[in-house]
C-alpha cells in the first residue's frame, strides 16, 4: 500500500469524528528538492480556516508519530485546496451546487474546449451547468462524464 493511501486510511475516521464537517479531499506524500511533505487537503462548507488546518493537523500529529508510517524525515502539512481544486466526488459537486464553475472538454464543442456557468450538478453520467444567455436568461448545458477533461470552481470579475 502507498504511504498516501496508508494516511488516507488512518487520517478519514480521525478527521469525521472531530464533528467539525471537515472531510479530507486528498493526500499526497511527495519530494520536493530534498525534503519529503506529506500534506492533507482538507475542506469543509464555508471554506477552510487557519483553526480548522491546525485542529486537524493536532489530531493527526501523534497518531501518525505512532503508527511510524513513513520511516524517513518529512514535513507534515494540513492546508485548503485552494479555489480551483478539481471537482471529482459527488460530495464535490453537492457541495458547490449554484456557484460557478469552469467545465473542460477533451474535445471542443461549438469550438470551444471551456465552458463557464452556474453548477446544476451531475447526475446520471452527465455534468449540468446553466450559462449566461443575456437579458436575464439562462442555458442549460449537458456534458457526459467522459467528454469532461476537468470542473473546478472559477471566480467571475464583474
Amino acid at each position: 500500500m502507498k504511504i498516501a493511501e496508508a494516511v488516507k486510511e488512518i487520517a478519514e475516521p480521525i478527521i469525521e469524528g472531530l464533528n467539525a464537517g471537515i472531510e479530507l479531499i486528498e493526500v499526497e506524500y511527495i519530494k520536493e528538492g530534498s525534503d519529503w511533505y506529506l500534506r492533507l487537503y482538507i475542506d469543509k462548507q464555508g471554506g477552510v480556516s487557519l483553526d480548522d488546518c491546525q485542529l486537524v493537523s493536532e489530531a493527526l500529529n501523534d497518531i501518525l508519530d505512532e503508527k511510524d508510517i513513513i520511516k524517513s524525515k518529512y514535513i507534515f502539512e494540513v492546508s485548503s485546496p485552494g479555489i480551483d481544486r478539481p471537482l471529482k466526488t459527488d460530495r464535490d459537486f453537492q457541495r458547490y451546487k449554484g456557484e460557478d464553475v469552469e467545465v473542460h472538454l477533451y474535445v471542443p464543442v461549438e469550438n470551444s474546449k471551456i465552458f463557464i456557468g452556474k453548477l446544476v450538478g451531475r447526475e446520471n453520467s452527465e455534468i449540468i451547468i446553466t450559462e449566461d444567455a443575456g437579458k436575464g436568461k439562462t442555458t442549460e448545458r449537458r456534458f457526459g462524464v467522459k467528454e469532461v477533461s476537468l470542473v473546478k470552481r472559477t471566480i467571475i470579475w464583474n
